[in-house]
C-alpha cells in the first residue's frame, strides 16, 4: 500500500509544494521511546513523536496522594481551612525522560489523567502541581513543545464555567514556569457526544461524580470548544507561546460508529484564524478506500489544502495508528540468527539471499497516505514560494509619500505587479480612443493629447501611457511630474534610454506644478498650458489613506475644461469586521516599544482571519464607507480657495482643529451595520478599496476598474497584488458576541488642513424584543491622530 502511494509521487518533481510534518502519538505510551524505538518511529514514516513526562509509577503515587488527602479533607472540622496537599518532587522512579541528543526533537504530552477543571479543591490543587512539575522538568530536559489535553467540558455547559476558568489560570501559571516551552492546548473542533477521551482522571476517585453524564442526548453546540479556547487564550493575554491543536474527529477506539463529517464551514474558518499548531487525526478520521487502505474525505483534503497555504502551516499528529514498537530485547532476539546458520556451506553461501525487511521498517499506512495527500497539493506559484507567503499577516506602517521620499526598492515592489499596470494601460487606451472618436480638442498646438503622470516614481505609468498611444495610434505629449529628487534622476535616465526623449520630466510637488510650459522659460515670460489626461497611482490600501484626494485636488487646476480626464475617476473605501488573533497578539507584544500600536491603521496581507459578519438581506459582509470622485466640481474648488485665502470664517472639523477648513470637503463619516450570525469575537476592521480608472462615454460599456475586495477582485482585477488590505485594530476587543449580533461600526476621516487621520469604534447590540436592543459589547474610540498622514 505504501508503495502504491509512493509510485504516484514521482511526477512533477520540479514543482514546489507545501511540506507536511507528520508526528505520531500513542495515548497508551507510559515511557519515553528508547533510541531504538525512536528510530522505528522515524523509519515508519514519521518526523517526530510525543512522549509522556512521567510514568505509571508517578501516576500511582499521585492517586495514592489524592486518596489520602481526600480522606483527611473529609475528616477535617474546617475543610475550608485545611492546608493544600503538596506533591513531592520527581524522583528517578517517576520518569524515564532525561536530556539526550534527540530530546529536543520530542513533543511532550502532559498527563491526561490530571483534572485542572475539578471543582474539588484537593483534586484541582494536585492536578495543577502535577502540571507545574511536568512543565518544569520538560523545560529542564530541553523539550520545546508541550501538549496539554484541554477541558473535557466547555464553559457554556452548566456547572463548567468555573472549571474552564481554573484550567485557564493553571495554563497562565505554567507559562511563567516553562519559560522556553510552547504550550499547545489539545481540543476537538467540536464536541461530539460519546466520543470524548476515555482515560479516567483524578476526579474519577471521588465518591460522587461532580458532573454525571446525562442519559439524554445533548444538543451539539459546534462553537462550545472554541468558546473554551477563547477563555484560555484571553486569560493568558494572547501569549505568543500559546497555541491550539485541533482534533479533527475525537477518537475513541471502542466506538462502533464514528462520524467522519467535518462541521460547518463557519467552524472551520473560525479555527483557521487561530494559532493552530497541530491537526490531529485518529483512526476514526479515516475511511477505507477501494483497496482497503486508509483515506480522508474530499472535505478533509480541502481543509488540509487551505491550512497548508499558511506561512506557519500546522503539523500533523496521527494518534493511535501505530507502529507497534519493539523493545531492544525483542529486536535482538529477532535479529539473532540460528546457531547452525552461522557457518553456511559453500553451496548455501553461493545462493542469493532472500531480501527481507524487518517489520519495524514497514511504512505506516496512515503516514504514507498523508505523504500521498502532500504530493497532491497544488504547486506553489513563484510569488507564493517566498514573496507573498512572507507577507502573510505581517504588519507594515502605511506609506507617507508626501512627507517621505521612497527608496528605489519600494518602487520596485510596486512595479512587480503587472495586473495593475495592465489596467492602467487599458484605461489610458480607452480614454485616447474615445478622445479621438469624439474629436475632442486637445491642449497642444500639434493636436496631440497632453498626458501628465502625477507622482511618476520610477516611471511605470509613463511607459504604459506611451504604449497606449502606440496601440491606439493617437499621438500624445507626456509629462512626468515627481517630487522625489532621487526618483527624478532615475526618470531622466529612463527618458534617455527607454523613452527616446519623448517625455518631459519635471521635479516638483504636483500641487505646486503650474502645468506644461508652452513658451518662455520658468524664469522669464512663462506661459503654461493645460493637461487633457491626468494619471496617478496615489491610491492606498483604503483608497484615500495615502492622501490621493488631497494630492489630486492640488493639481486639478492644470486639468483642461470641460473635457479633462482623471485616471482614476473615482474610488470607494469598504470594510468588514474580522477576527484575527495572531495580529492582535502581535500588536499587543509591540506595545512596550510602540504605544500607538492599537491606533495605527496597519497595511497587512490579511490571510489567517475569520470574517465574523455574514451576508444577510439588507446587510452585506463588505460595505462601502465613502467615495471620492475626480475632478471635483468647480463650486467646491472655489470654496476651497476662499477658505484657504481667509475669505470664509468658520468651517467644519478642520477649523475646529485649528485650521481654516480648506480641506474639510475631504473629511468623511460613515455608520455601518453588520450582522454576525454565529457568535465570535472582533479584533478589528479589514479595509479594502475599489476604483473606477476610466468610465466610457458610451453607456453600456464595462468600465476599467481595480478592486481589492475579496468578493470582487477576481472579476475586476484578478491576481492583482499591488495593495494589501488595511487593518484598523480595536483597543479593546469585543467580548464573545451572541448569535445574530448587530455590529454598529462608526468611522471618521478627519483633517485639520495639515494632516489626515482616522477615528473608529465598534458597538455590539443584541435584540431582546421586536423593537428593542441592548448593548452587549464594544470597543474604545480609536484615533490615529498621533501618527497622522502629513499633507
Amino acid at each position: 500500500m505504501a508503495q502504491e502511494y509512493m509510485d504516484q509521487t514521482s511526477e512533477g518533481y520540479d514543482d514546489v509544494r507545501p511540506v507536511f510534518y507528520i508526528g505520531q502519538h500513542d495515548s497508551a505510551r507510559s515511557e519515553p521511546p528508547t533510541d531504538l524505538q525512536y528510530g522505528q518511529i522515524l523509519n515508519a514514516g514519521f518526523g517526530f513523536t510525543t512522549t509522556p513526562v512521567t510514568n505509571r509509577h508517578f501516576h500511582q503515587r499521585i492517586k495514592d496522594l489524592v486518596a489520602s488527602c481526600l480522606g483527611e479533607w473529609e475528616k477535617s472540622e474546617l475543610p475550608s481551612c485545611h492546608p493544600d496537599p503538596i506533591v513531592p518532587p520527581l524522583t528517578i522512579e517517576d520518569t524515564a525522560l532525561f536530556p539526550d541528543t534527540y530530546t529536543s526533537g520530542l513533543v511532550a504530552y502532559s498527563s491526561p489523567w490530571i483534572d485542572l477543571c475539578s471543582l474539588n479543591p484537593v483534586v484541582s490543587s494536585i492536578s495543577r502541581q502535577v502540571l507545574n512539575l511536568e512543565v518544569n522538568y520538560a523545560n529542564f530536559c530541553g523539550i520545546r513543545s508541550l501538549v496539554v489535553p484541554g477541558p473535557r467540558n466547555d464553559a457554556l455547559k452548566a456547572g463548567s464555567g468555573q472549571g474552564v476558568a481554573q484550567f485557564s489560570r493553571a495554563i497562565q501559571e505554567a507559562l511563567v514556569i516553562g519559560t522556553r516551552l510552547n504550550f499547545i492546548i489539545h481540543l476537538p473542533m467540536y464536541r461530539e457526544p460519546g466520543l470524548e477521551e476515555s482515560i479516567e482522571n483524578l476526579s474519577s476517585a471521588l465518591p460522587n461524580k461532580e458532573q454525571p453524564g446525562s442519559e439524554e442526548p445533548e444538543e451539539i453546540d459546534i462553537f462550545s470548544t472554541w468558546d473554551s479556547w477563547h477563555v484560555i487564550r484571553t486569560t493568558c493575554t494572547y501569549d505568543s507561546r500559546l497555541f491550539v491543536a485541533n482534533k479533527c474527529i475525537v477518537n475513541k477506539p471502542t466506538a462502533v460508529r464514528v462520524p467522519r463529517v467535518l462541521p460547518e464551514k463557519q467552524v472551520q474558518t473560525r479555527w483557521f484564524s487561530e494559532p493552530l499548531q497541530y491537526l490531529t487525526f485518529g483512526p476514526s478520521s479515516f475511511q477505507p478506500n477501494k483497496s482497503g487502505n486508509p483515506s480522508l474525505s474530499r472535505h478533509h483534503q480541502d481543509m488540509i489544502g487551505s491550512y497548508m497555504k499558511l506561512k506557519h502551516a500546522p503539523y500533523f499528529l496521527l494518534c493511535d495508528v501505530g507502529p507497534e514498537l519493539k523493545d531492544s530485547s525483542e529486536t535482538l532476539q529477532e535479529s539473532a540468527a540460528p546457531a547452525e546458520a552461522a557457518w553456511p556451506s559453500l553451496s548455501e553461501a553461493s545462493q542469493q539471499p532472500t531480501r527481507t525487511t524487518p517489520k519495524y521498517f514497514k511504512a505506516n499506512p496512515y503516514a504514507s497516505y498523508l505523504r500521498y495527500v502532500e504530493s497532491q497539493q497544488e504547486p506553489l506559484s513563484v510569488l507564493e514560494r517566498s514573496t507573498l507567503s512572507n507577507f502573510q499577516d505581517w504588519l507594515q506602517s502605511p506609506l507617507q509619500p508626501l512627507s517621505d521620499n521612497l527608496e528605489s526598492v519600494t518602487y520596485e515592489v510596486f512595479e512587480g505587479d503587472p495586473v495593475k499596470y495592465n489596467q492602467y494601460e487599458a484605461a489610458c487606451a480607452e480614454a485616447l480612443t474615445e478622445w479621438a472618436q469624439h474629436k475632442k480638442p486637445t491642449s497642444s498646438s500639434t493636436g496631440a493629447v497632453v498626458i501628465a503622470v502625477a507622482g511618476s516614481g520610477r516611471g511605470p505609468l509613463v511607459t504604459r501611457a506611451l504604449k497606449a498611444s502606440e496601440t491606439t495610434g493617437v499621438p500624445v505629449q507626456v509629462w512626468a511630474v515627481e517630487k522625489n529628487p532621487n526618483a527624478y534622476v532615475y526618470l531622466l535616465r529612463q527618458n534617455q534610454r527607454e523613452w527616446g526623449g519623448r517625455v518631459t520630466v519635471v521635479k516638483t510637488d504636483m500641487r505646486a506644478w503650474k502645468g506644461p510650459l508652452v513658451s518662455g522659460t520658468a524664469d522669464e515670460n512663462p506661459v503654461y498650458g493645460k493637461v487633457d489626461i491626468l494619471i496617478s497611482e496615489l491610491l492606498g490600501s483604503f483608497g484615500d489613506n495615502e492622501l490621493s484626494p488631497e494630492c489630486l485636488d492640488g493639481i486639478q487646476h492644470v486639468l483642461a475644461k470641460p473635457h479633462g480626464i482623471s485616471i482614476p475617476k473615482s474610488y470607494t473605501a469598504h470594510m468588514s469586521p474580522i477576527s484575527t488573533p495572531r495580529i492582535h497578539a502581535d500588536i499587543s507584544q509591540r506595545l512596550p516599544m510602540d504605544p500607538h500600536g492599537f491606533e495605527t491603521p496597519w497595511v497587512v496581507r490579511l490571510f489567517q482571519l475569520d470574517f465574523v459578519a455574514e451576508k444577510v438581506p439588507g446587510h452585506a459582509r463588505f460595505q462601502q464607507a465613502w467615495e471620492f470622485v475626480h475632478p471635483l466640481p468647480e463650486s467646491t474648488m472655489t470654496m476651497v480657495d476662499a477658505r484657504r485665502s481667509g475669505g470664509v470664517v468658520g468651517g467644519g472639523g478642520g477649523s475646529m482643529a485649528g485650521g481654516v477648513g480648506a480641506n474639510d470637503h475631504n473629511s468623511r463619516h460613515c455608520h455601518l451595520t453588520f450582522v454576525c450570525r454565529s457568535r465570535g469575537v472582533v479584533h478589528g476592521l479589514a479595509g479594502y478599496f475599489e476604483s473606477v480608472l476610466y468610465e466610457h462615454i458610451e453607456a453600456g460599456k464595462t468600465p476599467v476598474e481595480l478592486s481589492t475586495l475579496p468578493n470582487n477582485i477576481d472579476r475586476k482585477s484578478k491576481d492583482m497584488i499591488s495593495w494589501f488590505p488595511i487593518f484598523f485594530p480595536l483597543k479593546v476587543t469585543t467580548s464573545v458576541l451572541p448569535p445574530d449580533t448587530e455590529l454598529e461600526v462608526s468611522m471618521w476621516r478627519q483633517t485639520d488642513d495639515k494632516q489626515v487621520w482616522y477615528e473608529w469604534m465598534v458597538e455590539a447590540f443584541a435584540w431582546v424584543g421586536p423593537t428593542q436592543r441592548i448593548k452587549v459589547g464594544g470597543s474604545e474610540m480609536c484615533s490615529s491622530r498621533k501618527i497622522a498622514c502629513l499633507m
